[in-house]
């Protein structure tokens, strides 16, 4: 849902989502490929704060280096875990909602290279938060290898009205890595009945997870390139998909993909 993130603890003043336990610690996913589950953010949707749980996904390049998406809240336990994992050399801001932890790794890692998809700079900027960027993500809908790992990560630039999305492919695990263009909300995890309400009214709520509707609306002026993205996703015929914003998708990611996305004319 569109809005506005903040960070708040394990609880709110309102009833919460449920983070997925254990947080702040990394999960394998696949050979090469681990998710952490991080805190609540609470954000802004007609003005109310409904809680959301966090997601980042780190995979391990063939050089031992490691590639951070979407970074979650840097704690010395999970730093101590990343240390022996392997060094950090790059950190992925992927939209314009998804930066807020990224300075305080940049930090602790400041030999690693940090990117910025279309929007980040301005949006973190705007409030106060890191906004040195190395590099701009490219702004194409077609599929292109990373710079950094060209046989290893594929990257793609969902171009949107609200928020343009990099969305990337992991070929050796066939992992997909999303962010916001799929959420998948359990119920059980819920305990307001407002939001509960809300993800299955959206369309976000599991099993049959996709884009919330209001941010579908934003991609409106964008369909071809929507569709033309979706393609591009399906035809890398991912095993599984890493969202953000709830359940993941262990398995089937082509078929998921198709359900996900099917209200994108012609995919």
């Amino acid at each position: 849902m569109v809005g506005w993130p903040k960070f708040t603890g394990a609880r709110s003043d309102m009833a919460i989502s449920e983070t997925y336990e254990p947080t702040g610690t990394l999960k394998p996913v696949a050979e090469g490929v681990w998710i952490v589950d991080g805190p609540l953010i609470r954000f802004g949707y007609l003005g109310l704060k409904f809680p959301f749980p966090t997601r980042m996904t780190v995979v391990r390049l063939k050089d031992g280096s490691l590639w951070l998406h979407s970074p979650t809240d840097l704690t010395p336990s999970l730093k101590k875990e990343i240390d022996e994992l392997g060094p950090v050399q790059h950190l992925i801001a992927p939209n314009r909602i998804h930066y807020w932890w990224l300075g305080d790794w940049a930090a602790a890692y400041p030999s690693a290279r940090t990117y910025a998809a279309p929007g980040v700079k301005k949006q973190a900027r705007k409030n106060g938060r890191f906004a040195a960027y190395q590099f701009d993500l490219a702004s194409t809908a077609t599929g292109t290898a990373m710079a950094m790992a060209p046989d290893e990560i594929d990257m793609l630039i969902v171009p949107g009205g609200y928020l343009s999305e990099a969305v990337f492919f992991h070929r050796a695990s066939r992992t997909l890595i999303l962010t916001d263009l799929m959420q998948n909300y359990e119920r059980s995890k819920i305990a307001s009945p407002l939001f509960r309400f809300m993800s299955r009214l959206s369309g976000a709520a599991d099993p049959d997870g996709k884009m919330p509707f209001d941010l579908r609306l934003t991609f409106f002026w964008h369909r071809r390139q929507m569709a033309e993205a979706v393609r591009w996703m399906i035809g890398w015929e991912p095993e599984r998909i890493i969202i953000a914003h709830g359940r993941w998708y262990e398995a089937d990611g082509v078929a998921e993909l198709r359900r996900a996305f099917r209200w994108v004319e012609g995919c």
